[in-house]
């Protein structure tokens, strides 16, 4: 019998009433394992409702209440940390030991909620005029939304609403529809922890959902992670609807390998960086710069180790890459590598006919290697989300930094180099919003923010951080002045002696 995904509304179980399901399926064995329900209109305004009842006493809610029951969630979702990597692994394909990881980059921003106290701290200034004071405070929005995509079901959702509730909104998520079992297990554990109903929901759909939560008059902010070109429409049309939007889009992460680097671990940083998740993240470096005349080792390096990557199930222990996400994205990244040659690129390695013995209808691809690449390249331009790694050559830092300046994107980028001068002219000049000095993938660690620059980012604030808090807070002025209590009118005695 295929399982059947349904909604989450109110605390509970809501089940499908649109008629309209879609497939899930096991990335590696192409089996549709589930059918997870896509919401209607209706439904999205039921669960925006729940939400919106709900605020009327979560948003008054004392920091005790709210951190109380993050930690109790904190505890939950640490002691069935494999449980959710498993289901991550069946309805994604990555290898579990990368599900547990991205599981664990999730927790690390509750473990910021759970100490929100601190970052929702006003200010207060006293006798800026005779016996006037000011204060500054930070108040919850309302009913949140979240849009998040498929390569990270559970760490996305949660770099968003433990940030979200802390803070005192009620959460609507909409996760992808192509592995929507994590973000139920979530909300699951979210109502065994304490939290009350309505305060966080789940809806899932397509663009029917999205499109409601958009324009829906309560919802009153839309964090959104995902393709470059579905991030412009969230932030255009979300904000149109007088929305705050943080808007998260794609990537060409590069990474300059200057000629003094130490080539082993670059190589072994580009591997793990271009391959790892199977390319189906954000933050993969898909384009090393190689500086001078050291092009040539690094990329035979590259290629030696690339070449023992065991490609499997990501439920198998020995696998270190799985499948991709659907056939339908495996033939498009694939399309990449099979006209690279004809775009002027050379082909070290050619992963697009790899098949696994057992498992012949799953969704895999092999490792991919593109040397001397143009920047013309439609493998070059455009973001694969795949194992494709682009080398491209040049022969100064200051061509290797056009290069990479030229981007339309500015998510993530790196430089691989003993020089703490270049390191530090490079982390200056460079136009993206995350850096890394001999570090492949500069994801910051909850408590500093993520997000790119140019077309990587829609949106004044990144995500998570002290942006985060900001971005799911509004902030009030208070002026106050009070008479002495010595001014009190003649017949009140409260005790002060009289000024006149």
């Amino acid at each position: 019998m295929t399982k059947i995904v349904n909604h989450w509304i109110g605390g509970k179980t809501a089940e499908g009433a649109s008629g309209t399901y879609g497939p899930v399926t096991n990335p590696a064995t192409g089996e549709v394992t589930t059918k997870v329900a896509f919401a209607s209109v209706e439904e999205v305004d039921a669960a925006v409702a729940a939400a919106k009842e709900a605020f009327r006493s979560w948003g008054q809610s004392s920091l005790a209440q709210r951190t109380s029951i993050l930690f109790r969630f904190r505890a939950l979702l640490d002691a069935h940390r494999d449980e959710i990597a498993a289901l991550i692994t069946a309805e994604h394909g990555k290898v579990h030991s990368d599900a547990l990881g991205e599981v664990a980059r999730g927790l690390e921003i509750v473990d910021l909620a759970c100490g929100i106290n601190v970052q929702l701290k006003g200010e207060l200034s006293t006798q800026v005029a005779s016996r006037v004071d000011v204060a500054s405070i930070r108040q919850p929005l309302g009913v949140v939304a979240g849009i998040t995509p498929f390569n990270f079901p559970a760490m996305v959702p949660m770099w968003m609403f433990p940030l979200a509730i802390a803070c005192g909104n009620t959460f609507v998520l909409k996760p992808s529809e192509k592995d929507p079992s994590a973000s139920v297990r979530l909300a699951e554990l979210l109502a065994e922890a304490g939290l009350p109903e309505g305060v966080f929901n789940v809806v899932h759909g397509d663009k029917v959902a999205v499109d409601r939560l958009l324009e829906h008059p309560d919802v009153k902010a839309v964090s959104f992670v995902g393709s470059t070109p579905i991030a412009r429409y969230i932030h255009t049309t979300a904000s149109a609807n007088g929305k705050r939007v943080q808007a998260l889009g794609g990537a060409k992460n590069h990474m300059l390998v200057l000629p003094d680097a130490d080539l082993d671990a670059a190589a072994d940083a580009a591997v793990s960086a271009a391959y790892g998740s199977a390319g189906e993240r954000c933050m993969a470096v898909s384009a090393v710069v190689a500086v001078g005349a050291i092009g040539d080792e690094l990329v035979e390096k590259i290629r030696e180790r690339a070449e023992k990557i065991k490609i499997g199930p990501g439920d198998d222990p020995t696998s270190e890459m799985g499948p991709l996400i659907t056939a339908t994205h495996r033939d498009k990244v694939a399309s990449y590598v099979a006209g690279a040659a004809d775009e002027g690129a050379e082909v070290v390695l050619d992963g697009t006919g790899h098949t696994v013995d057992g498992f012949e209808n799953g969704h895999w691809i092999g490792i991919s290697l593109l040397d001397k690449v143009p920047t013309t390249a439609k493998a070059y331009q455009d973001e694969i989300f795949g194992p494709v790694l682009c080398v491209l050559r040049a022969e100064t830092y200051e061509e290797a930094l056009d290069i990479v300046n030229a981007s339309p994107f500015g998510n993530g980028t790196a430089i691989f180099t003993r020089d703490g001068g270049a390191a530090r002219r490079f982390q200056l000049e460079v136009e993206a919003g995350m850096v890394g000095v001999n570090v492949p993938i500069p994801v910051p660690v909850g408590y500093h923010s993520f997000g790119g620059w140019k077309d990587s980012l829609f949106g004044d604030h990144h995500i998570y951080g002290n942006d985060g808090t900001h971005f799911y807070t509004r902030g009030k002025v208070v002026t106050t002045r009070w008479p002495d209590p010595a001014d009190a009118p003649s017949g009140v005695d409260l005790g002060f002696p009289r000024n006149h």
